[in-house]
C-alpha cells in the first residue's frame, strides 16, 4: 500500500537540505554506478550526439513559454489552446522516447521517492555508502524521465542477501526536480480521490 510521509528525520537529512514529502510508488528505475570522473557527466544514459538536440528542445520550450506569457495578455482562449497543444506534443515525445527504449519488467520496482532522493531495493550487495550513481526514473502515468546523480547515504541489508539503498540527489536539473515535484503532487491528488 502506498504511503506519504514528510521527510523530517534530522538524522537522515543534512542541515542544508529542505524537507520533502516522500511517496511509496512503483516506477521504472535505471541505475548506473559512476566512476570518479563520471559524476559530472551531463547525461550518462545517452550519447553525446543527443545533447545538442536536448539543448535545442529546452531552448524551444523556453521560447514557447515566453511567447505564451505575452499572448496570455491579449487572448486567453488562444493561449489555452496552444498550452494544450504544447502539452500534447510533450506527451507524444515522451511516448516515442519510451517506445524506443522500453524498460524490461525487472526495471520496474517499488521505491520511496522525494525531490531530495529515493530509496530502492537491490537484490545484490553491490552498493555501499558514498557510491555515486546515475539514476533515470520513469514516472507513470506521465512517463516523465528525470535523470539525477545521487550519492548512496545508507544501505540496510535484508535477509535475501540484498538491501534497501537510500540515496540523495547530488546533481539534478531544476526541470527534472520539478517533474518529480509534479509527480509527487499528482500522486497525492490521486490518493485523495481514492479515499
Amino acid at each position: 500500500m502506498s504511503e506519504m510521509t514528510p521527510d523530517t528525520n534530522p538524522a537522515d537529512i543534512p542541515s542544508d537540505r529542505r524537507d520533502f514529502f516522500r511517496i511509496s510508488d512503483h516506477i521504472g528505475l535505471e541505475i548506473r554506478a559512476l566512476g570518479p570522473g563520471e559524476a559530472n557527466r551531463e547525461n550518462p544514459f545517452n550519447g553525446d550526439h543527443m545533447e545538442s538536440l536536448r539543448s535545442e528542445f529546452r531552448r524551444l520550450d523556453q521560447d514557447v513559454r515566453a511567447h505564451l506569457t505575452n499572448l496570455a495578455e491579449r487572448d486567453r482562449l488562444l493561449t489555452s489552446l496552444i498550452k494544450s497543444l504544447n502539452g500534447k506534443l510533450d506527451t507524444l515525445a515522451r511516448i516515442m522516447a519510451f517506445e524506443q527504449n522500453p524498460l524490461q519488467p525487472g526495471d520496474w520496482q517499488d521505491v520511496t521517492l522525494s525531490e531530495g532522493g529515493l530509496s530502492f531495493h537491490s537484490a545484490t550487495n553491490r552498493f555501499s555508502s558514498g557510491d555515486q550513481l546515475a539514476l533515470r526514473m520513469t514516472l507513470p502515468p506521465e512517463l516523465f524521465q528525470p535523470v539525477a546523480t545521487a550519492r548512496v547515504i545508507d544501505v540496510v541489508p535484508d535477509k535475501s542477501g540484498g538491501g534497501r539503498v537510500h540515496t540523495e540527489f547530488t546533481d539534478i536539473h531544476d526541470s527534472d526536480r520539478q517533474q518529480i515535484a509534479r509527480h509527487v503532487m499528482r500522486w497525492q491528488i490521486r490518493q485523495r480521490q481514492k479515499d
